[in-house]
């Protein structure tokens, strides 16, 4: 498993050293230089994300190489490790990039959920901008709150109508992609509670 940054002035594994590098001490305290030196260095990273990588101190660049895929996902506690388990078992763990949201296609595609949407397509384009993608995977999941929040209980209230509830969402979220990104191939499913996933085409 990835190591779990601490975030703060001085601890954060994943960005100490730039906070460190924008950051003096007085009395052991943090204390900023400013806006415009913050500012100075927020540029330089954009600046670099535009050259094609970001260049953080030490040397070290942010991942903007070639990757496999975008996993959309719901962010029911239940499932991670489930997903997880599923992108290991592809071959994908450390190939793809991950964007989770409440119902994950419903989330995308339903009309209660709308205020939410432009957040996922940035993320997906800067996913290919960044990551050069070629794929996202969207996997929905069984007993889903979102789903039942978005089109009612009895919409998901049987096996069957949850499939075709979900299937519907999911094909709506292929033709949204394709609209976008029609170069992009999208690959659609359904996980269940024991993380077996159905395909939906």
């Amino acid at each position: 498993m990835g190591m779990v940054s601490a975030h703060g002035a001085r601890g954060c594994t994943c960005c100490g050293d730039l906070l460190r590098g924008l950051l003096g001490t007085r009395s052991g305290a943090a204390v900023g230089l400013g806006r415009r030196a913050l500012l100075r260095g927020a540029g330089g990273i954009a600046a670099a994300a535009v050259a094609g990588a970001v260049a953080l101190p030490g040397g070290a660049r942010a991942n903007t190489g070639s990757y496999e895929a975008m996993l959309l996902t719901c962010i029911d506690p239940r499932f991670p490790a489930l997903t997880l388990a599923y992108m290991q078992g592809r071959g994908l763990v450390g190939k793809y990039s991950q964007f989770s949201m409440a119902g994950a296609s419903v989330g995308v595609v339903a009309p209660a959920f709308q205020a939410w949407q432009n957040t996922f397509w940035d993320n997906l384009a800067a996913s290919i901008q960044l990551h050069r993608i070629p794929r996202v995977i969207a996997l929905d999941h069984r007993d889903c709150g979102a789903a039942r929040i978005a089109y009612g209980a009895d919409a998901v209230a049987t096996p069957a109508a949850e499939t075709a509830q979900h299937g519907a969402a999911l094909r709506a979220f292929r033709a949204e992609v394709a609209k976008r990104h029609p170069t992009l191939i999208v690959e659609t499913g359904i996980m269940a509670l024991d993380g077996r996933v159905d395909i939906i085409s």
